[in-house]
């Protein structure tokens, strides 16, 4: 099936982003800042250029090499924000090997499971993984002390050449691989391309983060999941901007991050809704962000009552925009396109993305009514979007129907081309005949004064099929009783039908996140239904 980029041009028969893209700007702007690192605790500052980031790629890539790893081998990479996680990731790339990001929040039995299942061959983290990889029998690095039978990864780079050469690689030879978590069982691995990621997230840097040689982006998504390849890797640096880095282990400090946006010149910023949320909750008219013009949110629906908040303390709107593990970005506000925002929407299709909403029938919906957002890929594949499902070829026929690759994502699309998000297709609650999104029933909480979080669920019931069921992280200062749970049952027929307000609502001190950041509904269901009637 032919592939072919966002304007319709058929995809290359060779690509290597780091070969291709970063080596490009070393030639163009061999000087200017590529990556800025800062250390969340000292303050301590890295700043690399592109030719800094060209030369120490080449010898990563010199090192993997000489320790035996070969084009297509995989390589596990699980580091906090540190430059050597940019250095390695090009290396690899470079090489032709393939990177598989992971998170520090794994604990060892899910970081037995990607190893064994990808056929990992190489290992790179920090001393903090070491204990959680023990056993692992393979080249194997780590950025600080190195424990016996480890290298240290800055020592072995030193000695590695900087003047290697390295075979071209082919657009489609594998490029990167993820875990993502599925519905039930074992997460899958999600193989992109070379050019699928590499040359794919053009789009995603040019049109939704809209970026330009100059520009400074940060964006505070952890590392092992695909939102770093978005915003921190290949959509930044097809567009030959800077990305900044905030190395900060600790909790989330929305504090801090409103000073790291007022003190540095960050020109763009993408932020995940689970951030964006305790950040309004601060006193933003203390803050100034002299630099910053555009920002970006994904990940999970934004709350329009956290759009309202944020535009009115900077005079920014945040711009949405949707994608997946497996794709670029699909849909998105794009200010670039001259196209106007339209708050709390997805946005609309970016260019090479014939995307649609479809019924139960595969049959496109008509404007106003609700189906699976799909992407065609019949009859020219777009780039951007992820080969197959390694090694496990009934669940990517389960996802690839007709001429269409089906996202599971549920969404209306209005007269006027613009997404509005319902849910994913298993959380959508269907309750004595109406269908309900948790989004909006979230939203309608979240405007209240007293809530700092919430998510809601179905409950299994007799009567009703299923009931609606909040759970709800209250604001420091708030106590939980009867009358604010009545209180907030109130509010919600106000804001949204009465059809839809929560008939129960469970306090509790915090909700359980994906390693992404994204409410944990499957887990929270679960809760409700063992207390179900």
């Amino acid at each position: 099936m032919p592939t072919t980029d966002a304007q319709g041009l058929p995809a290359p028969e060779y690509y290597n982003f780091a070969a291709d893209a970063l080596d490009r700007w070393a030639r163009l702007r061999p000087e200017a800042d590529a990556l800025w690192w800062v250390c969340g605790t000292t303050g301590q500052e890295r700043k690399y250029s592109w030719r800094d980031l060209a030369r120490l790629s080449r010898q990563a890539a010199d090192l993997f090499r000489a320790r035996g790893l070969q084009p297509g081998d995989r390589a596990l990479i699980m580091l906090p924000r540190l430059p050597e996680w940019w250095i390695a990731m090009l290396g690899l790339i470079r090489l032709g090997a393939v990177p598989v990001p992971a998170t520090l929040l794994l604990t060892p039995r899910e970081l037995a499971y990607r190893l064994e299942t990808a056929q990992v061959r190489a290992v790179l983290t920090c001393p903090e993984g070491v204990s959680k990889l023990e056993g692992f029998d393979g080249p194997r690095w780590v950025v600080g002390e190195a424990p016996a039978g480890w290298e240290e990864f800055g020592r072995a780079l030193a000695a590695a050449r900087a003047d290697a050469q390295f075979g071209r690689t082919r657009a489609d030879d594998p490029g990167i691989l993820y875990f993502t978590s599925a519905t039930t069982g074992e997460p899958k691995m999600v193989l992109h391309t070379q050019a699928s990621y590499g040359l794919g997230h053009r789009v995603t840097g040019a049109l939704w983060l809209d970026l330009k040689p100059g520009d400074v982006h940060w964006n505070i998504s952890d590392l092992g999941w695909g939102k770093a390849a978005w915003s921190s890797f290949f959509g930044p640096w097809q567009m030959g901007a800077c990305v900044f880095a905030l190395d900060a282990r600790a909790r989330f400090d929305p504090v801090q991050t409103l000073h790291t946006l007022a003190h540095f010149p960050i020109t763009t910023w993408c932020a995940p809704p689970t951030a964006l949320r305790l950040i309004v909750r601060e006193r933003l008219d203390r803050w100034r962000f002299p630099h910053l013009r555009h920002c970006v949110t994904a990940g999970e629906p934004l709350n329009p009552e956290v759009l309202k908040l944020w535009r009115e303390a900077t005079g920014l709107t945040l711009c949405e925009g949707y994608g997946q593990t497996e794709t670029v970005v699909l849909i998105a506000n794009c200010v670039s396109r001259g196209r106007p925002v339209q708050p709390g929407s997805m946005g609309e299709p970016v260019p090479g993305a014939e995307v649609v909403v479809l019924d139960e029938s595969l049959r496109e919906a008509p404007p106003g009514h609700e189906g699976e957002i799909a992407l065609r890929v019949r009859p020219r594949r777009p780039l951007g979007l992820f080969r197959e499902y390694w090694l496990n070829p009934a669940e990517t026929a389960r996802q690839f129907r007709g001429d269409y690759y089906m996202t599971g994502d549920r969404a209306v699309r209005a007269e006027d081309g613009y997404f509005w998000f319902v849910g994913r297709a298993d959380d959508v609650i269907k309750s004595a005949g109406y269908r309900i999104g948790p989004f909006e029933v979230e939203s309608a909480l979240i405007e209240h004064p007293a809530v700092l979080d919430a998510a809601v669920v179905g409950k299994p019931d007799e009567v009703r099929g299923h009931i609606v069921k909040a759970f709800v992280v209250l604001r420091p200062g708030r106590e939980p009783d009867d009358h604010l749970r009545h209180e907030l049952q109130q509010h919600c027929k106000r804001v949204a039908a009465v059809y839809k307000y929560p008939r129960e609502i469970e306090f509790v001190a915090d909700l359980p996140k994906t390693v992404s950041g994204k409410t944990r509904r499957v887990e929270l269901r679960a809760r409700a239904a063992g207390g179900a009637r």
